[in-house]
């Protein structure tokens, strides 16, 4: 743990906050206070207390933020040099760097994650920043044979003001996931970071302004999704909506912007399962099912939430995993523990209902299952839990449940494998476990998702597309394919 980490630790310990939070909206280059007055508590998820409150935006506030975006991109923004603009994003990466530490100590404060994992959050963060700081200047069309008569070409222009709706649960990383390809392909974003995890957006726009960004083309409407979401994904005015988060809402986000012929990329629910064939390394397996499920408690759409197990390993690798469990010890998240809190007091609810609701059936519990505190009694946590031999048509394999919660499923074949696998309404990620290339390339095509990793379940970073089929969403986020969704295509043709 570094100085500057240690000194941010001891200052909220002393003092239940840190100086210098943001806590007002950002629109149009200027700190704001919602015109009605409205604020929100923000929670530290280690502790269950209130350690401050930010601004709470309404309609009115929303409508100043994407007038402000309009205003920016019209004049400023997309009539910029592309290298400029790519620049000014290498610049703010230079500044999130020089910043990593107190970034990381807030999202630990904010999301209740273990610090370790808030500073590789960070640092994704600001690959991603320099990953499209250097696409910027090379977003480009093509051009058309039509023979000797005519001349034909196309050229990629920025689609205009964009909306970000931001979860919980990776709040700095998501916020640049959008917003990084969209700045560079020349558009303006307005930024709605959830109501539980609000700081890291704020706290990014004043690395922005200190790397030059022309006024408006950043805007945060800190709020909650009736006041300030719902409002932002209906103005006319924006033109491409990123949203993650649950099925239900994603329905009525894609409904709102169908008003307005609007497009949308959509990260939705996951029920993502690892298959482990007879012939995986047990040993490697195991380490990769405890922290596909168990990394941020479980609190990722992408979570290896299913364990799809040959029935001769089934045995062998669940004691491993369990075994592995016991050494997970939930603890505030600036202590740097192995395992992190539930983000509220609701979300520790819904999990707890799921797991009530199974022992009530008779499944089999091989781990965890309650919930828990850390050593000083404080806080959401909830115990790594194993549910074992879960049949396919129970609801721990058919619903999201967004925790730290793993349902195994035992199967017979590789061909029993893949139809477990797909057999739940989402498919955003799986992950195989085998050491027969033929074995994992049928498995590959055959399960159904969105991104597929073969013995390492969080291999790729922001250079591989992501994104989910059937309920899991619509669209692509990270890579090249990303910039597709900020961009419209315009095709001239000159006839001589």
């Amino acid at each position: 743990m570094s100085e500057r980490i240690k000194e941010l630790s001891q200052e909220y310990f002393r003092s239940g906050t840190l100086a210098g939070l943001p806590s007002q909206l950002f629109i149009a280059g200027q700190w704001q206070d919602a015109e009605n007055g409205d604020v929100l508590d923000v929670y530290d998820p280690s502790s269950a207390s209130v350690f401050t409150r930010v601004s709470a935006a309404s309609e009115s506030d929303v409508g100043r933020a994407v007038s402000a975006a309009n205003q920016a991109f019209h004049n400023v923004w997309k009539v910029m040099k592309p290298s400029l603009r790519g620049r000014i994003l290498a610049k703010a990466a230079d500044l999130l760097e020089q910043q990593a530490e107190r970034f990381a100590v807030v999202e630990a404060l904010d999301s209740g994650k273990p610090l370790a994992e808030a500073e590789g959050d960070v640092a994704s963060s600001i690959a991603t920043l320099r990953y499209y700081a250097g696409c910027a200047d090379k977003i480009q069309g093509d051009s058309f044979p039509l023979g000797q008569d005519a001349f034909s070409f196309s050229s990629l222009e920025p689609v205009g003001v964009t909306a970000h709706i931001i979860p919980w649960n990776f709040p700095l990383a998501t916020t640049l996931r959008g917003v990084a390809p969209a700045l560079a392909a020349g558009c303006t974003a307005v930024v709605k970071p959830a109501e539980q995890t609000p700081l890291t957006a704020l706290m990014l726009a004043e690395v922005f302004q200190e790397a030059g960004l022309p006024d408006g083309v950043y805007n945060v409407v800190n709020g909650t999704g009736v006041a300030a979401g719902a409002p932002l994904v209906s103005d006319p005015s924006v033109r491409h909506v990123t949203f993650t988060g649950s099925v239900n809402t994603g329905v009525s986000v894609m409904q709102a912007a169908a008003n307005n012929i609007t497009s949308v990329t959509l990260e939705l629910g996951g029920k993502s399962p690892i298959v482990a064939l007879a012939d995986c390394d047990l040993e490697k397996t195991a380490e990769g099912v405890l922290w596909a499920i168990f990394y941020n408690a479980g609190q990722i759409c992408s979570a290896g939430s299913r364990l799809v197990v040959e029935r001769s390993v089934h045995g062998a690798l669940v004691e491993k995993i369990v075994e592995k469990v016991a050494a997970l010890k939930p603890e505030h998240a600036l202590h740097n523990p192995n395992y992190g809190a539930i983000n509220s007091a609701q979300q520790l609810d819904k999990i707890d209902g799921f797991v009530s609701r199974a022992k009530t059936r008779g499944i089999k519990i091989a781990c965890g299952g309650t919930r828990c505190l850390s050593s000083e009694g404080q806080g959401w946590f909830y115990a790594p839990t194993i549910m074992d031999e879960v049949p396919l048509d129970d609801e721990l394999v058919q619903e999201e449940i967004f925790g730290p919660v793993l349902s195994v499923q035992v199967v017979d074949s590789v061909e029993e494998a893949i139809e477990a696998a797909n057999c739940t309404r989402f498919a955003l990620a799986a992950g195989i476990y085998t050491q027969n290339i033929t074995h994992a390339l049928r498995l590959s095509q055959g399960i159904d998702a969105g991104q597929i990793t073969v013995n390492d379940y969080w291999a790729g970073g922001i250079e591989v597309p992501f994104g989910g089929n059937k309920m899991s969403g619509i669209g692509r986020e990270k890579g090249l394919e990303a910039l597709r969704s900020y961009c419209c295509t315009k095709a001239v043709t000159m006839a001589f």
